[in-house]
């Protein structure tokens, strides 16, 4: 932070996209207001000072996650990261494990093809009327409360490594949200297996500590779904039992 003419300011520097496909942080200074967060520093940038810088935000509720960022080199939304908890100068980045479309816009379209990959809801039918028990309920309830602003997939290293063979966090969420519903027939260990690479996933625990919903996305999902493929796939007692029926 700075003081001119009275006025105090933030120094911010905002990547920007040039026409030959490469780019550049580019600085700035926005005047401070109480209670500011990131998202407010660069929407001056865009309606003060340079119009053509490309963003992408709704609902400024941290409800939406379409202002998932890097904020100086961390995924955050910039609607839930205030100013006045950043030290320093404030450098914003679009995500980097995604491909950029312009500025700080990153193109998250990848994600919306794997979840379709993975295998729908397909439950059993009841012969009475079925009533779900509360503990089955917090159980999925957690899972549903992700916004998809893929702040996980972002941050995850075997994603930035392993991009081709590993579908990534939010979708072993998405399909722990099925897998634990009682009344849930499909086995998704062979698509996290095979087309989902979980095995590659050595949990860290980065992607639950970047969560703005605060999933606990490694201990409630990404171990049990591992567990349960290592339980069908290489537990040699399985095999064993299997071949004897």
């Amino acid at each position: 932070m700075s003081e001119e003419s009275g006025k105090r300011v933030i120094n911010i520097s905002i990547y920007r996209t040039d026409e030959n496909g490469g780019g550049g942080y580019k600085d700035y200074e926005v005047p401070i207001q109480e209670g500011m967060v990131v998202l407010d520093a660069v929407r001056y940038v865009q309606e003060h000072i340079d119009t053509t810088l490309a963003i992408r935000w709704n609902c400024k509720a941290a409800r939406c996650g379409s202002c998932a960022a890097e904020i100086n080199n961390m995924p955050k939304l910039m609607c839930k990261t205030r100013i006045d908890t950043i030290k320093g100068k404030i450098r914003v980045a679009p995500m980097s494990a995604f491909n950029s479309v312009a500025d700080l816009v990153a193109d998250v379209s990848e994600n919306y093809l794997i979840n379709r990959q993975i295998p729908e809801f397909s439950p059993r039918e009841a012969e009475i009327p079925w009533k779900i028990k509360q503990i089955d309920v917090e159980r999925t309830k957690e899972f549903r409360k992700c916004i998809e602003c893929f702040l996980c997939q972002d941050v995850c290293h075997v994603i930035r490594d392993h991009k081709a063979d590993y579908v990534g966090p939010r979708h072993v969420v998405k399909a722990a949200s099925l897998d634990m519903h009682p009344m849930d027939t499909v086995d998704r260990s062979e698509f996290l297996n095979n087309e989902g690479g979980i095995g590659y996933c050595n949990v860290t625990k980065c992607c639950q500590e970047v969560c703005p919903e605060g999933i606990k996305i490694t201990d409630n999902a990404i171990i049990q779904e591992k567990e349960r493929a290592a339980d069908r796939f290489y537990d040699p007692l399985l095999w064993r039992r299997e071949k004897k029926r």
